[in-house]
C-alpha cells in the first residue's frame, strides 16, 4: 500500500499542485486584457498545456523513482523546478510583478533544463516525456518577455 500511495505522489503531486495554485490565482488572471506578442495562444489553451506537462512531468519522476535511479540532486532539482514553476503564475498574475516574472521564468528555463541533463544521464525516457515542458517554457518566456514590453 506505502508503494502505491509514493507511485500516486510521484505521478499526482504536479498536477495536483498546479491545479492548486491555478485555483488561487483564476480571480487575478488578466490574461485577456493584456497586450500580448505575435503568436500568444487563447487563454483556453493554458490549463490544457498544463495539465498534459504537469501529468508528463510526474511520470517521469515516477518512472525514475520506480526504476531506482533517483538521488538527491534529482530530487532537488526536480522539486526545485516544481516550486519556481508554480511560483511564476503566483508572481505573474496574482502579484502582477511582470519584471520579477521574466526575470523568475529565466530562472525556471535553466533549472528545468539542467534537469533534463540530469535526467539524460539516468534515462532518456524521462527527457523525452519533459520535451514538451522544455518547449513550451520557452515559449512562455518569449510570451512573458513580450507582455512585459508591451504592457
Amino acid at each position: 500500500m506505502k508503494k502505491i500511495l509514493r507511485s500516486l505522489f510521484y505521478l499526482f503531486l504536479p498536477l495536483l499542485l498546479g491545479s492548486l495554485v491555478g485555483l488561487l490565482i483564476s480571480n487575478s488572471i488578466d490574461y485577456t486584457e493584456l497586450i500580448k506578442p505575435p503568436f500568444a495562444p487563447p487563454k483556453i489553451f493554458f490549463p490544457i498545456a498544463w495539465s498534459i506537462i504537469y501529468l508528463l512531468m510526474g511520470i517521469s519522476w515516477f518512472l525514475l523513482n520506480k526504476n531506482d535511479l533517483a538521488d538527491a540532486d534529482d530530487a532537488l532539482i526536480y522539486y526545485s523546478q516544481l516550486l519556481i514553476n508554480l511560483l511564476w503564475s503566483i508572481i505573474f498574475f496574482l502579484f502582477k510583478w511582470r519584471f520579477m516574472a521574466v526575470i523568475w521564468i529565466i530562472l525556471l528555463d535553466i533549472v528545468v533544463y539542467y534537469m533534463l541533463y540530469l535526467f539524460s544521464k539516468k534515462d532518456k525516457l524521462t527527457v523525452y516525456l519533459n520535451i514538451f515542458y522544455a518547449l513550451w517554457i520557452t515559449f512562455a518566456t518569449y510570451l512573458t518577455i513580450g507582455i512585459f514590453m508591451l504592457n
